[in-house]
């Protein structure tokens, strides 16, 4: 039963979608019926009328045949009697003809035209069902743009949905980050000035602590001074034979005795002007202090300042002419290469984050080492007057001190907020001066291993360089700047034509080396703080922003590296250019480093080679 239910159903339904077909079948041609009928109406119309009256003029030829058919007829039968009436019926007949024929050719000739006429408006029709069908393909097309552009739309909209779901994310991201921020911005404001808080309680308590040493230390002097002087007075009340010692200068008598004795009385009082004059208090030379730290002070390596001496210049200078040997030193990109004071050891540092050191045996450069600990590629190094520490500078905002002895990482010292481009030991070994991407300088003690002063340079440091009381910087912004240890301030600024990329000071440190963008080396007067020489060459040019460039230990020389490869030196005596060696390097030279006894000439370059020149 539910079977035949659904069959019925299903029958039902198909019967009312046939309805429904049909019904819309019946009315798009009465539409059709309804808009082309209007235009055809009247010509149909005339047509019919026209069927009507050629079906009439039928009727009436044929009712005409028939009458005059029975007309002969009737004439044959009695052909004297109705002749006169035959006669007129026969010209009535004739003109009717006439008239019918008339209106027959004038009915052909309205016909022949409305013929015409139903040719052109089927043409007319057809060329309308053509613009008809045109246009429909039109509107498919229209319609399949429409919807193929209401898809896009509506993807645009969900698109334009996320965007704006992902813009307001970012928004509360952002709105969060920006609280977080003013947060640790408010905690690192508070954090500086309990710092400064700590440091300037800090130094009144070592201010205090060393004016307590200074005061214990006068009174110490003053006793050992009377004692000193009890003594010798008691030893000039019973004068006794004295011995001269290494200590006490024996003064002898006048020239013109030439007994070679010398009186007690003179020995004894050259023994009190000797005696009167202490040492000063160690205690005092620690409070001498200033905004870039002490003059006089013991250094942390366990050496006096004194003691820390500028080696005296080398006089046998032999300028490189040969290759010597060329060898692999880094994974990647050379920065840096330095020689040790004594000549013996070459440090290369570069991009594979690692200071190697080779030691120079009969003209090749053997492994010795490597210094690790570094977490970016090495800028600078430099050893210290003794060559028993070394300092680099690197590219992840910090420097480091190692000991050359253990390869052992000392000091790290951070605290710059961009790569760390140079940095260098101050004469007393004990501060080092580094200069930074960041625009400035920082002046680090080594026996606090704190940053003891930060100067705002103004432009990127390239490259320092430092005398006992000054530190010369050269930056991005071709000014070299002259910086007074003690006061902190510029004491002048020297402007030249490019970046300044290198930095040197000869032996008697009184004239300075710089090299610049602009592919000149020049050579500075520090007396006169003007440019005394300009070397260039043909050929010659800058391959970096770091190219550095040195004297030679006498300061006769100059040696320079090239972004094609080739190593120039100039005279300084003449002023021209001395030598190019160019059969080492296959890319930019980006630093060169004489050895300080003369003997060799160390270069590196942006591949992973270094070459050691001389004139064997």
């Amino acid at each position: 039963m539910a079977s035949v239910i659904l069959q019925s159903g299903e029958e039902m339904a198909g019967r009312r979608v046939e309805c429904l077909w049909k019904r819309h079948v019946v009315e798009q041609l009465k539409q059709r019926d309804r808009v082309q009928r209007q235009a055809f109406e009247e010509i149909i119309h005339q047509y019919n009328r026209l069927l009507e009256k050629s079906d009439l003029q039928v009727v009436f030829s044929e009712r005409l045949q028939t009458e005059k058919y029975e007309q002969q007829n009737r004439h044959d039968l009695s052909p004297g009697v109705e002749g006169g009436r035959i006669e007129s019926l026969q010209q009535e007949m004739a003109q009717m003809r006439i008239k019918h024929q008339e209106e027959l050719t004038e009915l052909h000739k309205k016909r022949g035209e409305l013929a015409q006429s139903v040719i052109e408006l089927n043409n007319q029709i057809q060329q309308k069902d053509k613009e008809i069908q045109s246009n429909e393909a039109k509107m498919l097309e229209y319609q399949q743009q429409i919807s193929h552009l209401e898809g896009e739309c509506h993807e645009l909209r969900n698109s334009l949905a996320d965007l704006e779901r992902a813009n307001q994310t970012l928004r509360d991201e952002y709105d969060a980050l920006q609280i977080t921020f003013s947060a640790l911005e408010e905690k690192l404001r508070k954090t500086t000035e309990d710092n400064q808080e700590l440091v300037t309680r800090w130094m009144a308590e070592k201010a205090q602590e060393a004016n307590k040493l200074n005061a214990e230390n006068e009174k110490d002097s003053r006793r050992r001074q009377a004692k000193l002087q009890k003594e010798l007075a008691d030893a000039a009340k019973e004068p006794l034979p004295i011995e001269p010692d290494d200590d006490i200068e024996v003064l002898t008598e006048d020239a013109g005795k030439g007994t070679g004795e010398t009186s007690p009385s003179r020995q004894i009082s050259r023994t009190l002007r000797r005696v009167s004059q202490p040492p000063p208090p160690a205690g005092l030379l620690d409070s001498i202090s200033n905004i870039f730290g002490r003059r006089r002070s013991v250094n942390s390596f366990g050496s006096s300042p004194e003691s820390a001496e500028v080696p005296s210049a080398c006089t046998d200078v032999r300028v490189p002419s040969t290759a010597l040997h060329i060898f692999d030193a880094h994974d990647g990109e050379v920065n840096a290469v330095r020689f040790s004071p004594g000549s013996r050891l070459l440090a290369t540092g570069g991009m594979d984050r690692r200071v190697k050191l080779w030691e120079v045996i009969s003209g090749r450069c053997e492994p010795k080492g490597a210094l690790t600990g570094s977490n970016a590629g090495i800028t600078s190094i430099e050893f210290d007057s003794a060559g028993l520490y070394l300092l680099a500078a690197s590219n992840d905002f910090a420097s480091r001190i190692w000991t050359v002895d253990d390869y052992r990482l000392r000091h790290t010292l951070t605290g710059h907020s961009g790569k760390v481009l140079s940095a260098r030991f101050l004469l007393d070994n004990s501060r080092i001066v580094s200069g930074s991407y960041d625009r400035t300088l920082k002046l680090w003690d080594l026996r606090s291993k704190v940053c003891m002063k930060t100067v705002f340079a103004g432009s990127s440091c390239n490259d320092i360089v430092c005398t006992e009381q000054c530190v010369m910087s050269g930056h991005f912004d071709k000014k070299v700047r002259f910086w007074d240890i003690r006061s902190e301030s510029i004491v002048c600024e020297l402007e030249l034509l490019g970046r300044i990329t290198s930095l040197d000071l000869n032996h008697d440190r009184t004239e300075l080396l710089s090299c610049s963008r602009d592919d000149l080396v020049k050579i500075i007067d520090l007396r006169s703080n003007a440019v005394r020489q300009t070397f260039d060459a043909q050929g010659f040019k800058c391959g970096s922003d770091f190219t550095r460039v040195t004297f030679s230990p006498d300061g006769s020389y100059v040696a320079a590296g090239s972004a094609d490869g080739v190593l120039y030196i100039w005279n300084v005596l003449t002023g021209k250019l001395d030598k190019t060696l160019d059969k080492g390097h296959s890319s930019a030279i980006n630093s060169v480093s004489w050895s300080p006894s003369g003997a060799y000439v160390a270069s590196v370059e942006k591949g992973s080679k270094a070459v050691l020149w001389s004139d064997m």
